[in-house]
């Protein structure tokens, strides 16, 4: 028996929801809001360079690629209190010099997530006997259920960064020479990651504003197998500072202005600044093959939606949620 099904024998209200798609596009450790400061660091203004084409790329001979997954639904109802029952999960890959990808490291952690000082005594001291791992959080957004499950979001989220950042920690201290990391999400969470000389972070969302003015359009119309010139970026989410660019893997004409861009960090080096257009063509070597059907497969690299796909197919599944149907009951 699950814990949740041991709550709902309990008295809890069975539930079923699982938040849509487009409520979960970008998060994790690539989220990447806010407004920051950048200065530029390459160039008078920011500029847009071409990158070598994929004939003419220096891929590394080996890489790890790091990259995590989350799942997370409202598995019953203490009165308006929504129990959550949330996955995450996280591995590294390493590519050989054959080209063939193996699991180095792993971790994942299947939690609930509850207010527990909002629930009722029975049904707390059930969930705290039956839950093998509880994530408590505070409960004054309880009677607010939609921002109530963005707490609860970003709490998955936070789970989620953390085990990420605990894995390429220990991937960056036993890394080879002439061996990368490159990691799906921010390098400037973990000091150390961001400040070895051979980890990248990509990031796929765009919410955090760097530039402004010209040095904006010229990113946000960068064609494709052109990068920006390099700029350093401090403040907000950042813990330390880092260099970063812009680089556009497919065209965003008849598209939008995000698609196929990514944004790169790397070591706040000189050495970052001279090495960023041979960097930025392996990165544009490694979009084939296509990183379908994620949604996002436009700003995916293939090896890091390699290891989003193991990752879920090791992830738990939940067969309640099939087995309810949200259609009415008529009786009939």
């Amino acid at each position: 028996m699950t814990w949740w099904q041991a709550l709902i024998d309990a008295g809890a209200v069975p539930a079923a929801f699982v938040p849509p798609p487009a409520s979960r596009a970008g998060l994790g450790s690539d989220i990447d809001a806010g407004t920051e400061r950048a200065d530029i660091v390459e160039d008078g203004e920011l500029q847009a360079h071409p990158v070598p084409d994929r004939s003419a790329a220096r891929v590394p001979a080996a890489v790890s690629f790091l990259a995590g997954i989350e799942r997370w639904s409202v598995v019953a109802y203490d009165g308006v209190v929504q129990i959550v029952s949330a996955y995450v999960a996280a591995a590294i890959r390493r590519r050989d010099e054959r080209g063939r990808l193996h699991t180095t490291r792993e971790r994942s952690r299947a939690f609930a997530v509850a207010p527990l000082q909002r629930m009722k005594p029975a049904l707390r001291q059930r969930l705290e006997q039956m839950a093998p791992d509880l994530e408590p959080m505070d409960g004054d957004l309880v009677e607010q259920p939609a921002r109530y499950l963005e707490r609860v979001e970003s709490t998955v989220r936070r789970v989620r960064a953390g085990i990420e950042r605990e894995l390429a920690d220990a991937c960056i201290a036993g890394l080879p020479p002439e061996e990368w990391l490159v990691l799906d999400g921010l390098l400037s969470r973990s000091p150390a990651v961001a400040r070895h000389p051979r980890a990248l972070g990509v990031i796929k969302s765009h919410g955090a504003q760097f530039l402004e003015g010209r040095g904006l359009e010229r990113a946000l119309t960068l064609p494709a197998g052109h990068r920006t010139s390099v700029f350093a970026v401090r403040g907000g989410h950042t813990r330390t500072e880092v260099y970063s660019w812009y680089l556009r893997l497919w065209p965003w004409e008849g598209n939008d202005l995000l698609y196929g861009l990514l944004r790169v960090e790397a070591r706040a080096d000189r050495e970052t600044v001279a090495r960023a257009t041979e960097l930025s063509g392996w990165l544009w070597a490694e979009r084939a093959p296509l990183a379908t059907p994620a949604t996002r497969w436009d700003r995916l690299l293939y090896p890091l939606h390699n290891v989003e796909e193991y990752l879920s197919a090791l992830a738990p599944r939940q067969p309640q949620l099939r087995r309810v149907s949200r259609l009415p009951k008529t009786g009939t």
